[in-house]
């Protein structure tokens, strides 16, 4: 080991392994997180060539064989649970790129939930033997060949699908029978998804839907794993029967034949061509002619079309948006995970890095030592256990509100909808910037692949893109609050002593002004426009709304978090990330605070740990966060 990262650990103030502990939801989520790490770290057939130097053609193909070497290990080693699939998976991810994502991550997950109990019983077992390969065809990035069957496939059919759907299309899918993708995001229509094109129409004469993409605009594009690997998808199109069209629903469309791979009669399907990363994903394109499916084929656990046409519509609008908000709440913390590992590489190569001199004559000193760089990377690294904590958040949520949902609650949803829309917004603008500087903040090396920092980087940003533009999303989430808005909040000062309670109710107070600021706006803006007008008119206001709402929600969720943290050592590192990630907000958006009354000028602003101009405070400065270079193992 580097006796620089030795000597940081050795001055560690806490002990790394409970921290380790915290993070992972206890010491035996730990244990067994590195028991699963550990069959992929020893298994030869994951040792492999540099991915670096092979064509893009050769990074698919190698992607392919890999992840289905990791299905059967998986089955070999009878792991079955979602987060210890994941465990398998992030590791493994580490050392090669999967190509059948979305069938897990999408296309079962998605028959689980909008399938009925026939569907299930008919598509499940075929998803889940491989023997149908599925994707969902949305803004369906996908890391790897795989990952919308994963991630969007398999938790739609878990979510929308009937029990006889589940029955029918779930194990199918897990088994690598049926290979699904999650087909939404058209040429023409990406986050706007009630301007989607794709029509499926019913005739009820031989009860089946008719899929047809009408227009050049309405062709299915992006979706991961559509490209050359998936024979199913799910696919959202608007639906028409007796002469109504009802909005978005989801279908379960074979794309190829089940024998020959080959494109069924009425699909024209294939790769739409090199992009700025994801070498090894098949990103591909969908277009439909007259494509009929069985009735059987509509995702119906909510809603439903009748034999003769009648449509039966689902309790809430909103449960078509699951799968979307799933995935949106997983993204949080994959900010968190991308932006640590990022972090992880900086800081590990700036406290092994000596350059330049601090004074004339000196060894040179680690780059640590520099101020500078110091105020790059802490308040990344205390972003980073803050969006840690919101995604721990988030997953809990969703869980417990999809839970709700089964026993006919949905009284939730839309402020789910809206919460995980901002923060997969917030987080991810906030990641994606973050990595970017942890790169720079490597000088030469960080253009390097060799340091894994270009690849974290092309991998990530899409996430500003993918499932929901962020500032659509913003405004979404935007919508929410203004709906949600009954009068304003008063400011109050900032005492003179600075702790992380005052801080979250200033963070609160900020984000209740400019959410008022934001309505009265639209409020006066619609006394002499149309309602749409007023809305575009003050859409920045609305986004620098939701932002600080967002903003309010991780300090909050972090500093809850520290409630739960018992040993005291780990609570003052967690602590001082804690008011290190807050008061570097304030700093950023020290406008915003200071209109709302919350800072006053003279006592306050020279006070400021992290202000411009000044230093990070102490906390910051101490070493003993050094022992953070080590990822927790």
């Amino acid at each position: 080991m580097n006796p620089d990262i030795r000597r940081e650990r050795e001055n560690a103030s806490f002990n790394t392994e409970i921290l380790t502990n915290i993070l992972d939801g206890g010491p035996e989520k730990t244990r067994r997180r590195r028991e699963i790490e550990n069959l992929v770290i020893s298994d030869p057939d994951f040792q492999h060539q540099d991915l670096n130097f092979l064509s893009r053609s050769e990074r698919y193909d190698a992607a392919v064989k890999k992840s289905a070497q990791m299905i059967l290990k998986l089955r070999e080693y009878g792991i079955s649970d979602p987060e210890e699939i994941y465990f398998y998976k992030n590791v493994w991810r580490g050392l090669h790129q999967e190509a059948l994502g979305l069938h897990f991550v999408m296309f079962l997950p998605t028959l689980r939930s909008q399938c009925d109990a026939e569907q299930r019983k008919k598509w499940l077992p075929l998803a889940e033997s491989f023997k149908v390969l599925g994707t969902y065809a949305q803004t369906e990035m996908g890391h790897e060949p795989l990952d919308l069957h994963l991630g969007m496939f398999l938790p739609t059919l878990l979510n929308q699908a009937t029990p006889e759907q589940q029955d029918t299309f779930l194990m199918p899918a897990w088994n690598l029978e049926i290979i699904g993708t999650y087909a939404q995001t058209e040429m023409g229509h990406g986050t706007h998804i009630r301007g989607l094109e794709t029509t499926s129409t019913y005739d009820p004469s031989t009860q089946e839907f008719v899929l047809n993409s009408p227009t050049i605009t309405s062709i299915k594009w992006w979706p991961g794993g559509l490209g050359k690997t998936s024979n199913h998808a799910i696919v959202l199109a608007q639906l028409h029967t007796q002469g109504r069209c009802h909005g978005l629903h989801a279908f379960i469309v074979p794309i190829r034949c089940m024998r020959t791979h080959k494109p069924l009669p009425g699909v024209v399907v294939g790769d739409i061509g090199p992009k700025f990363g994801y070498d090894e994903v098949d990103n591909g394109y969908l277009k439909m002619e007259n494509v009929r499916i069985p009735r059987d084929n509509m995702l119906m656990k909510y809603a439903k079309v009748e034999p003769d046409g009648t449509y039966v519509k689902p309790p809430s609008d909103k449960l078509t948006y699951g799968t979307m908000v799933f995935v949106r709440s997983m993204i949080v913390g994959e900010s968190a995970r991308a932006l640590s590992k990022a972090c992880t590489i900086a800081i590990r190569y700036s406290t092994v890095r000596h350059q330049s001199e601090l004074r004339p004559g000196d060894p040179e000193p680690q780059i640590l030592d520099y101020q500078t760089q110091q105020y790059k990377l802490f308040p990344l690294l205390a972003t980073t256990y803050a969006f840690h904590c919101v995604g721990q958040y988030m997953n809990q949520t969703y869980n417990r509100i999809i839970g709700d949902i089964s026993q006919g609650d949905f009284s939730e949803l839309p402020e789910l909808h809206a919460l995980s829309a901002g923060l997969k917004a917030f987080t991810t603008w906030a990641a994606s910037a973050g990595i970017e500087v942890c790169r720079m903040a490597c000088g030469g090396h960080g253009y390097s692949r060799s340091s894994c920092l270009p690849d974290i980087y092309v991998t990530f940003t899409p996430a500003c893109t993918y499932e929901g533009e962020n500032t659509v999303m913003m405004l979404q989430t935007a919508r929410y609050l203004v709906k949600s808005y009954t009068q304003a909040s008063a400011g109050q000062q900032l005492s003179g002593m600075v702790d992380l309670s005052s801080l979250v109710e200033a963070y609160k107070l900020r984000a209740a002004r400019l959410v008022e600021t934001a309505a009265r706006n639209l409020q006066m803006d619609m006394q002499h426009n149309s309602k749409e007008d007023a809305w575009n008119s003050t859409s920045i206001d609305l986004v620098t709304a939701s932002d600080a709402h967002c903003h309010y929600v991780v300090v909050k969720l972090f500093a809850a978090k520290l409630g739960e943290v018992g040993d005291t050592a780990v609570h003052s590192v967690l602590s001082s990330l804690a008011l290190l990630y807050a008061l570097h907000g304030i700093t950023q958006h020290s406008g915003d605070f200071l209109q709302a009354g919350l800072l006053s000028v003279p006592p306050a602003l020279p006070n400021l740990p992290a202000a411009e101009g000044t230093p990070l405070p102490a906390a910051a400065q101490r070493r003993g966060p050094g022992g953070l270079l080590r990822l927790p193992r």
